[in-house]
């Protein structure tokens, strides 16, 4: 083990203890379970983690630490390199703090594609069957039948805003239904990456959508993207999905939707200000409601960790991280040959890693081998 060098996790990782134990070979191993931000802050502050180069954030830090916001971030130690989380999504992460101390920040894509996108396609066709009120009735002692009738998804249009490893994995389980796939992305995907989805215009994907499944990562410029203007421009009678984060949809603006029948109905599994949720959503029998269980399954939550885990070993031993966040790996790509790694920036939407199969990892899954 190289002296003077330790890795912290922050919170438990729940099925691959025996991984993070091997990497004592490489690094002290130093652990911040539970307690409180003041804790966290006090330690960092005393000296405690002077010699850490790397963290694991765990999907629970956030309840222990609260967000990685510009406070925390300055409060890190100097020694810190890298900060590898489990998430796919890094909203409660200052990545701008962190880019001006010259952290890197890695996530976990890849790994959570099929899980929620079969989340995505369960909501999808709750709400175009509307299938919360028979749902709650028949648990009411209700048998309500064919009393309110729903739609089929085939024939329908499917609108993908966001077409990363999530949205190509919805657009490839949609089509199975007999949906026909239009997507928007801040670039254009390459034909082998499109599979028959055809690319529009924000404007054109509001306009042209029966459904329209959120998949896309929320920023500054993405949170309320769909808010009133948008919904005017959606067609009447309209589903939207949203599988990604709850502030993209302006929450008040889809309960005016709802309500005026420019939305039909909605599935959702992330919310603005979670875990409390719009009451006028949560008492509308339109929308299918869920408690932002999209990737929770074992084997999604496995590959997660062994995710963060191969980041880890990467940063480790070659200063490399596997999935980078995307607003840091065209910065570190640009800056190759001047001393500081250069991060993956095959920029083809899975953050520089094609997709091998089920939560493949470049071909290879990490099983705690250094």
């Amino acid at each position: 083990m190289p002296p003077g060098r330790s890795v912290l996790l922050i919170g438990d990782i729940t099925h691959c203890k025996k991984e993070w134990q091997d990497f004592s070979q490489l690094a002290t191993l130093k652990e911040f379970p539970t307690g409180s931000r003041q804790e966290f802050l006090a330690n960092c502050k005393s000296g405690r983690y002077d010699d850490v180069i790397a963290i694991y954030r765990s999907n629970v830090s956030t309840a222990i630490t609260g967000p990685f916001d510009a406070e925390l971030v300055k409060a890190l130690p100097n020694s810190l390199a890298y900060i590898c989380h489990n998430g796919a999504g890094y909203d409660n992460i200052d990545t701008t703090a962190c880019s001006e101390r010259g952290i890197r920040v890695s996530s976990t894509p890849i790994a959570v594609n099929n899980a929620t996108a079969d989340i995505t396609m369960f909501l999808m066709l709750g709400a175009l069957r509307q299938a919360y009120v028979p749902i709650s009735a028949i648990r009411a002692g209700q048998w309500q039948g064919k009393t309110k009738l729903g739609h089929d998804p085939q024939m329908k249009v499917l609108g993908i805003l966001g077409m990363g490893g999530i949205g190509r994995e919805v657009s490839r389980r949609a089509k199975v239904f007999g949906m026909r796939v239009i997507y928007h992305n801040r670039n254009r995907l390459s034909p082998a990456l499109e599979e028959g989805a055809c690319y529009v215009s924000f404007d054109q994907l509001l306009a042209q959508s029966d459904v329209l499944s959120l998949n896309l990562s929320l920023n500054a410029t993405t949170r309320h993207i769909i808010s009133h203007r948008e919904f005017a421009k959606m067609k009447d009678g309209a589903v939207i999905v949203n599988t990604a984060r709850g502030a993209l949809i302006d929450e008040k603006a889809l309960v005016s939707a709802l309500k005026s029948g420019k939305v039909s109905s909605a599935g959702l599994d992330v919310y603005e200000n979670e875990p409390c949720i719009e009451p006028e959503l949560l008492d509308n029998p339109k929308v299918m409601l869920l408690p932002h269980i999209g990737t929770a399954t074992y084997e999604t939550q496995k590959e997660m960790e062994l995710l963060v885990l191969e980041n880890l070993r990467s940063c480790l031993q070659s200063g490399k991280l596997i999935t980078p966040i995307p607003e840091q790996r065209d910065a570190w790509k640009s800056q190759a040959g001047t001393g500081i790694s250069n991060c993956n920036g095959n920029n083809n939407g899975t953050n520089g890693r094609p997709n091998n199969g089920r939560n493949g990892h470049n071909g290879h899954v990490f099983h705690g081998h250094i």
